[in-house]
């Protein structure tokens, strides 16, 4: 039985419609977002479902290039992810299927890679752990497929990453924070790209590298924060997606309804409608 500090929180999270401030609230769950990092491959409808019928079957549609959600709090146990091309119904069979293993306290994100040619479903462990004090943490999800191999790097040419191929995620790691325009750099040698951005103390990051009209582009992904545990920010619906239907930012509707109907009973059920209409966000 959650005590009576948890109940609150729930209440408060249910009427604000955002993250709680630490993973504890959520106990014997682990995270688990999506992404379509494929440059070449069309929009997809994405369906998540538990081997065990814990939560009910969620489907995202319409998922485009570059998309990346938020996470989804799931109780821990086996999952299903199937990719279905966009509009295809669900007898269809999936182009992609994969399986993950959530464990109580961890993350992952679960993402189709590589050409269209050889697409695969990916499984990468994302540490959440925050960095040292006065520092921010950073990864590379490299998504180009025009620059194959690149490096990121600080203005005054501090790595952060080297040689990181296509279809490939590096180890966090720890750097200054700062208002930063990181170089990132092809291999060949062709020009670099700038990225302005806000590297934040105690905040933890994914760097995404895409392929965008006018050539290579980044955007800064923000994992966890030391003020706000697991983040609840915004996605940006990426290259030629289109907005699926809404989710609740970082838990999911169903993993929210395991959770506060067995704390609250019927109240929690109308807050849960009542945040719906008020707070639902889309990837």
């Amino acid at each position: 039985m959650l005590s009576r500090a948890a109940r609150l929180a729930v209440v408060a999270l249910l009427f604000a419609g955002t993250a709680p401030a630490a993973p504890a609230y959520a106990a014997g769950h682990g995270y688990v977002r999506l992404a379509h990092l494929s440059p070449d491959t069309p929009a997809v409808d994405v369906y998540l479902s538990s081997q065990t019928g814990a939560l009910a079957e969620q489907v995202f549609r319409g998922v485009g290039y570059g998309v990346m959600s938020d996470y989804l709090a799931l109780p821990a146990g086996g999952y299903t992810v199937a990719m279905r091309p966009s509009g295809a119904p669900k007898s269809q069979p999936p182009v992609l299927t994969t399986q993950v293993s959530v464990a109580a306290g961890q993350a992952y994100t679960v993402a189709g890679v590589g050409r269209y040619a050889d697409l695969g479903l990916r499984v990468i462990v994302d540490d959440l752990s925050l960095p040292a004090d006065g520092q921010a943490k950073v990864r590379v999800v490299q998504a180009s497929v025009a620059v194959p191999v690149l490096g990121v790097a600080l203005p005054d040419g501090t790595p952060v990453a080297e040689n990181v191929a296509f279809a490939t995620a590096t180890a966090y790691q720890q750097v200054r924070p700062g208002d930063w325009r990181l170089v990132i750099s092809p291999a060949d040698g062709r020009a670099p790209t700038g990225l302005a951005c806000v590297l934040k103390p105690g905040t933890v990051y994914s760097m995404l590298i895409l392929d965008g009209p006018q050539g290579l582009r980044a955007e800064l992904r923000t994992d966890a924060t030391r003020e706000g545990g697991v983040p609840t920010g915004g996605v940006e619906t990426g290259g030629g997606g289109t907005a699926p239907a809404p989710i609740w930012p970082m838990v999911g509707a169903g993993a929210l309804v395991l959770v506060a109907v067995g704390a609250l009973g019927g109240l929690t059920a109308l807050l849960v409608a009542r945040a719906h209409r008020r707070a639902a966000r889309v990837w």
